[in-house]
């Protein structure tokens, strides 16, 4: 998994629109990369709906939030409109899985992103990581940690 210190990788996605979505396009601002298993989970959905929730955490110090699983987007468009999410979710389905691959997040025995975060500086490096099993939720607590890395 990447460390603080490592560069972030210059990967492109898709997002849940189909749009683009390129991390040195940000450069310039930080970003929080937040990889998950899959979409319609209920885990996942505890997470993702907390992060929805408390989005000021992530505005207030301009950092984007990109939320990336190995869903296609068409599953990602649904469950974003379903659940509101107004930050992108960008399909890591194929080649599958390799954008978490290279942040060394992806359980190649299961075929899913491992539940990591990655909070990036405006410079595409690594300010800040952390994961929690699969089964486990990751906690504000961790984000705002990780944010104060910046």
């Amino acid at each position: 998994m990447l460390a603080p210190g490592d560069v972030a990788p210059d990967v492109s996605l898709v997002n849940q629109f189909g749009q683009p979505v390129r991390l040195s396009e940000f450069r310039g601002r930080p970003v929080a990369i937040v990889f998950f298993p899959l979409a319609f989970s209920g885990i996942c959905h505890g997470e993702l709906c907390e992060l929805r929730d408390n989005i000021a955490m992530f505005e207030g110090p301009n950092v984007a939030l990109l939320a990336i699983s190995v869903d296609s987007k068409h599953t990602l468009r649904a469950w974003a409109e379903r659940e509101g999410y107004e930050f992108p979710l960008l399909s890591d389905f194929w080649p599958h899985g390799a954008v978490a691959d290279a942040f060394g997040a992806f359980d190649a025995g299961t075929g899913l992103a491992e539940r990591a975060t990655f909070v990036i500086d405006a410079d595409g490096i690594v300010a800040a990581s952390f994961s929690t099993p699969r089964g486990d939720a990751r906690s504000l607590d961790q984000y705002r940690a990780a944010l104060a890395a910046l």
